[in-house]
């Protein structure tokens, strides 16, 4: 009768990879007792399978042992990974010769240096038997205990398990050795001849797959942390579902060079090299970055995948010039909805209000407009005779991540928005969503936008809202108003490690502010 299979659970007709959680981990495990993935009904594709989920919750328990480690607990588990003998030989082989590659990538230093003629003589006398553990553990225990280290193997100094192994990386650095003489000399085609490591099984990668997806969930989640990556969210993910369907597969470890730039190339004959290069490369090469940072890839593939984007050429200025600022606030003045009597037709009052209100805010804060979209009634106060806006994340988002307090120019003031404010209801101002106040300030700053261009006062170059923060910065400067202070009003971040050091006071923005001449709407 066949023996059972490890970790190899059957219950019901359905087979599960299974592998017991040590106590002594299991309060880092969500007090869990055991992992198990479902394998499914059929026994040969469980077994297929087995080695691969197995690894997976390998992978679990280690993720384990290693919040353990940080909360002061000693490492319980070893020999994760276990390798045989021939296969750790041959993996600590390639391990040198890659260092030489290495080595030799990095000068000429490494190749002018002789080999040490006594190293080859211990070497053959550990691999004939020759040499006491003492004079064994000198010349290659730094090795055995690294593969200790990362799980291969559990062999402890003094038992006959550890001083075969010991004669086995012998037979391994000689080796490596023999081919680093034969580079020295110019020939790179030399292969291992002992028996033990030229025909050993290639060893299968026992790391388990990283989610490509879920490395964009883990970094949203530490940028949430320190209060970012809100656009990241929105902007990323079905950038990465894309990348994930392209390659037919989810996994980070496989993804390759070859596959991002495949994915560019089939991705321009649609989309613009801006957003290719800025949003689509960026984002992918920004999170695998971050993977390789936090020990979670051990190499970035985006890296060097790159798409040039072509100069835009310009035609006129970023920013509305005086006669089409002008216009436009006229239109905000003076608009009033169409009438219907069709409730679901009939235009939201936050809507109504955005329209009405928003260029002028534009014009005098050059905030953009989904952070003016998502202001509420609290966000305003009173200090001493002037009339401050707090913009903040707390109402929505902020490109910048902090608050900023703004002091409304006087013309807003003079045109009744204080009084707009003081009689609205508590919360928000342009709109009536409680819960989801991001999605609903950008649906109304779409709207607006919609609504400037339907009346064709947009010139041709210029975006609808965005417009303004040129204009804004362009009437700063033109009033003598420092680029430091106009950066601190729009949320703009500084140019140079000394705009960190004081305040920009709301005394400073308003008498900044107070320059900015009134925009004539008499006619």
């Amino acid at each position: 009768m066949a023996g059972r299979v490890r970790n190899l659970l059957n219950r019901d007709g359905r087979y599960f990879a299974r592998l017991v959680i040590p106590k002594d981990l299991r309060p880092f495990m969500s007090g869990k007792s055991e992992l198990r993935t479902p394998l499914g009904p059929d026994y040969r594709t469980a077994l297929k399978l087995l080695p691969g989920a197995v690894a997976a919750l390998q992978h679990k328990i280690a993720l384990g042992e290693r919040r353990a480690a940080e909360a002061g607990k000693p490492s319980m588990m070893v020999g994760r990974y276990p390798l045989s003998f021939d296969q750790i030989a041959l993996r600590n082989y390639n391990d040198r010769l890659a260092q030489d590659d290495a080595l030799r990538n990095a000068g000429p230093q490494w190749a002018s240096i002789s080999i040490d003629d006594r190293i080859p003589a211990q070497l053959r006398r550990g691999i004939a038997g020759q040499l006491n553990d003492a004079d064994l553990a000198e010349l290659v225990e730094n090795r055995i205990a690294r593969f200790r280290q990362i799980g291969n193997t559990t062999a402890e100094f003094g038992t006959n398990e550890w001083r075969e192994l010991a004669r086995v990386i012998c037979i391994s650095e000689y080796e490596a050795l023999s081919r680093v003489a034969e580079r020295d000399e110019g020939d790179f085609t030399g292969k291992p001849t002992h028996p033990l490591i030229a025909e050993a099984k290639p060893i299968v990668d026992e790391l388990p797959p990283v989610p490509l997806k879920g490395l964009l969930v883990d970094y949203l989640e530490a940028r949430k942390a320190v209060g970012k990556g809100r656009e990241a969210k929105r902007r990323w993910t079905p950038v990465f579902a894309d990348l994930a369907k392209f390659i037919s597969h989810n996994d980070a470890r496989r993804l390759t060079k070859q596959n991002l730039l495949e994915w560019r190339d089939a991705r321009l004959k649609t989309l613009s090299a801006k957003t290719v290069a800025d949003v689509y490369l960026a984002s992918v090469r920004t999170v695998l970055s971050w993977a390789v940072d936090n020990d979670r890839l051990g190499s970035n593939v985006a890296e060097n995948v790159r798409q040039d984007v072509p100069k835009k050429s310009l035609s006129r200025e970023k920013g509305f010039t005086l006669p089409e600022a002008v216009e436009i606030l006229r239109k905000a003045r003076d608009y009033v909805p169409a009438r219907t009597n069709n409730p679901r037709t009939t235009e939201a009052p936050g809507t109504t209000a955005a329209k009405r209100w928003s260029p002028i805010l534009c014009a005098f804060t050059g905030a953009r407009i989904a952070e003016l979209t998502q202001l509420r009634k609290q966000d305003f106060r009173k200090e001493g005779e002037t009339h401050v806006v707090r913009i903040t994340p707390a109402a929505g988002t902020v490109k910048a991540g902090g608050y900023r307090d703004v002091p409304l120019h006087p013309q807003i003031v003079e045109m009744g928005f204080v009084e707009f404010v003081e009689a609205a209801p508590d919360g928000p101002l342009f709109h009536s969503s409680r819960k989801d106040g991001i999605s609903a300030a950008r649906t109304v700053a779409g709207r607006v936008s919609d609504w400037l261009q339907s009346l064709g006062v947009i010139p041709e170059g210029v975006q609808p809202s965005h417009g303004w923060r040129h204009r804004f910065k362009t009437v700063g400067r033109e009033q003598g108003v420092s680029d430091r202070i106009l950066d601190a009003i729009q949320g703009h971040a500084g140019k140079t490690a000394g705009d960190d050091y004081g305040d920009v006071t709301i005394a400073a923005k308003k008498s900044a502010l107070d320059k900015f001449p009134h925009y004539d709407l008499s006619s």
